[in-house]
């Protein structure tokens, strides 16, 4: 069976919903990003092994791409029973096995330290939803071929933490440049410098610039096309 997103809490969307209500009230020019994107989508995915190689395997490649890669991996360490997706599982594949899925030599490195991290203990998935965001940071980013981003894009979608700040995110630097009418993609220190204003909401914050970054994008290339 295919693992299903975590229940909603009962207030998650009441929760959202005040906490976008607080950045507008903060923040006119979110005020105006709402108002372009609407309701930013619960995009909330298990805290679990199989949804921490997904984000990995994510990185850097088009989400059809992405979602084509999971498809073979989730069959091949599955099986044909539709096992579970489980650390141990990934282990017996072969490197040629995980190539043959479309990972990369460094994604199948990357997705092997993780399920040894797993199965070792180095990654407890019943310790981390316990954790302070900074300590499942520091236990997550011990392993090699999970980053800061990984880390914290798991944090925010899978255990469901309001205040992660990705900054190191492109498309998140994008936004800002676009919403605030930036020179420039403003670098780390800046946006970390921006966001202090929005705690304890900076990934409700995130939420909103990605949905308005996609909006926007969106939009260019329509209209590139329409003056063609």
């Amino acid at each position: 069976m295919a693992n299903l997103p975590p229940p909603a809490k009962p207030d998650s969307r009441k929760r959202t919903k005040a906490a976008l209500e607080q950045l507008c009230a903060r923040e006119p020019r979110f005020a105006e990003a709402f108002a372009t994107v609407g309701f930013i989508a619960d995009r909330r995915r298990p805290a679990d092994f199989a949804n921490l190689c997904r984000i990995v395997i994510e990185q850097q490649i088009s989400v059809a791409a992405a979602a084509t890669i999971w498809g073979r991996l989730e069959a091949a360490v599955q099986g044909r029973a539709n096992g579970v997706f489980s650390p141990e599982r990934v282990l017996k594949l072969s490197e040629p096995r995980l190539r043959a899925c479309g990972l990369s030599g460094p994604k199948v490195r990357y997705v092997r330290n993780m399920a040894q991290a797993a199965k070792s203990g180095a990654i407890d998935f019943d310790l981390l939803p316990k954790l302070e965001d900074h300590a499942a940071i520091a236990m997550l980013t011990e392993v090699k071929g999970i980053g800061r981003w990984t880390a914290e894009i798991f944090l925010m979608f899978a255990l469901d933490r309001e205040d992660i700040w990705p900054a190191h995110d492109v498309a998140l630097q994008e936004a800002m440049k676009r919403l605030f009418g930036l020179k420039a993609r403003p670098d780390v220190k800046k946006m970390d410098k921006m966001a202090e204003a929005w705690r304890p909401h900076r990934g409700v914050a995130a939420r909103l610039l990605w949905r308005y970054y996609a909006v926007t994008a969106k939009r260019v290339t329509t209209d590139r096309v329409e003056e063609k």
